[in-house]
């Protein structure tokens, strides 16, 4: 019995080391090596100054910038508490949530469709992305705050557009900050049209 529980302790004691402590230490190494960008969360500085990460997103909402998706994270984007509403489609909140965005998004577009993603949330709620076609449906808005051509606002767009991964994985998309980090840098607003 006494050999039993030395073997199982220093079991315990060994596993703890090599999985708990050299593993996960090789690992980063590794990625701190070979992906530095990545294992670091793909942070975005602009003049020494974190604005924000490429794989997070976060809320826009003045007229002269690209609005991402609605998040159903915790206070919106936060990381911390990712995930989506999970309300059915027939749940009365989300009905009024998205008619309410709609509506909102239809007062520069009377009538229009309003591009789905422009109006419900992501799975995790912290989707940096917008397709193609959100961007699209707010070229006119953010040109005319800008005071640019809607085709150097599209020309920006295409600039931004990523493509499916490996030529057949996802959708084209545009990430919404750095969209508009260019914007900012292209013809920035100033301070009374943030």
């Amino acid at each position: 019995m006494r050999r039993n529980f030395v073997i199982a302790l220093l079991y315990t004691v060994v596993t703890t080391i090599v999985f708990g402590l050299v593993y996960p230490l090789v690992v980063t190494g590794f990625a701190q090596v070979l992906f530095r960008d990545k294992a670091n969360g793909q942070l975005i500085y602009q003049n020494g100054q974190l604005v924000g990460s490429r794989i997070i997103g976060q809320p826009f909402s003045g007229a002269g910038y690209f609005h991402s998706r609605p998040s159903a994270a915790g206070n919106g984007y936060d990381a911390a508490n990712s995930g989506g509403s999970n309300y059915a489609p027939t749940n009365k909140k989300l009905i009024d949530r998205v008619s309410g965005d709609v509506a909102t998004f239809q007062t520069d577009h009377p009538g229009s469709d309003v591009p789905v993603d422009l109006v419900t949330a992501s799975g995790s709620g912290l989707d940096p992305h917008i397709t193609p076609a959100g961007a699209e449906f707010q070229v006119e808005r953010v040109a005319r705050q800008r005071h640019l051509s809607a085709d150097a606002v599209r020309k920006l767009i295409a600039s931004h557009t990523e493509g499916r991964q490996l030529g057949f994985l996802g959708e084209p998309r545009v990430n919404v900050l750095e969209l508009n980090l260019d914007l900012d840098h292209v013809a920035p607003l100033t301070v009374a049209a943030r």
